[in-house]
């Protein structure tokens, strides 16, 4: 069944909607900020000129909404094809070189970045939120008070956009491109209380709020397994060189056995074992960097990101 050509931006961002109903919440958010954005410039540009019409004489420029959806399912085919890593593995690889494949994967040393950078970003957003929002609170009474909520509201935003994009770059996860598209121009009191209604603005300080106890976790793990990672191992080679009586002698390399040594703890076999456990150590920090960042990246979309459903 054919749905009548729009006659106004609203109900062609309602079909652009409706068209991309099940695509990714990122996709969609970024396609309704594009066609708002270029739809609202066209009417300013023809003022003699109903929406009706300025709509009709561009649909043959920026195309009807099941049109721009198929161009954007296209082309986020097209980017996906080209930002994917290249498999860390084999497909019949066996399960010990598919555990210790995980530092090929760049992914694996990107999230691994990312956990390390979670507290101090995780410090920066919850002072923002717990400051912005008692700064508003105290300044409600005040006239300067309804500008600054706005300010704040509108700097989460930016700042949970970044977020955004960090997170993409980190993980690999999609995320908007551009923010929350604008809507129709509107009072003041009407813009205060939409972003009052809206679901985005709290859990965005929600998240920007638990993001402190995350970044504090994620930190933790990140330092703490790459110390015992590389500590263990490297501690465990430097003994096993002592044991057998490697020395620098002269600018020359001398090796015999240290009397002795073979009598003294640590023992040659537990030398290799602290140095296999270091290497899995290791091993499993990066897989916990990896599924740590893909679950962040989830959680950030499911607070961050409006839906279609919310947003219609």
């Amino acid at each position: 069944m054919t749905r009548p050509a729009p006659r106004t931006i609203d109900e062609y961002l309602r079909q652009l909607r409706e068209s991309l109903a099940g695509e990714d919440p990122s996709l969609i958010q970024d396609a309704l900020y594009d066609a708002e954005e270029y739809l609202r410039a066209e009417v300013a540009a023809h003022p003699a000129k109903s929406e009706g019409d300025v709509l009709e004489l561009i649909a043959s420029t920026y195309g009807a909404p099941d049109e721009v959806a198929d161009a954007y399912r296209d082309t986020e085919a097209k980017v996906r094809t080209a930002l994917r890593p290249p498999p860390a593995r084999p497909p019949e690889a066996g399960a010990l070189r598919r555990f210790f494949s995980v530092f090929m994967d760049v992914r694996s040393y990107t999230s691994l970045f990312f956990l390390l950078l979670a507290l101090p970003t995780g410090i920066l957003y919850f002072t923002l939120a717990v400051t912005g929002l008692s700064l508003s609170a105290g300044l409600a009474v005040l006239i300067i008070g309804v500008p600054f909520f706005l300010a704040f509201i509108g700097l989460t935003r930016v700042i949970a956009l970044g977020e955004g994009r960090l997170i993409e770059a980190m993980t690999g996860e999609r995320m908007p491109r551009r923010p929350q598209h604008p809507g129709p121009a509107r009072t003041i009191w009407q813009r205060i209380g939409d972003m009052l209604r809206d679901t985005r603005t709290w859990t965005t300080l929600a998240y920007f709020v638990l993001r402190l106890p995350l970044g504090i976790a994620y930190f933790v793990i990140g330092v703490v397994g790459l110390a015992l990672g590389i500590a263990l191992p490297g501690g465990a080679l430097y003994e096993l060189a002592r044991m057998v009586g490697l020395h620098n002698l002269e600018g020359g390399l001398h090796i015999g056995a240290d009397e002795g040594a073979w009598t003294l703890l640590p023992t040659v076999p537990g030398l290799l074992l602290l140095l296999i456990v270091g290497v899995l150590i290791l091993t499993l920090t990066m897989h916990a960097a990896r599924l740590l960042g893909r679950l962040n990246a989830r959680l950030a979309k499911s607070m961050l990101v409006v839906s279609s459903a919310s947003a219609s």
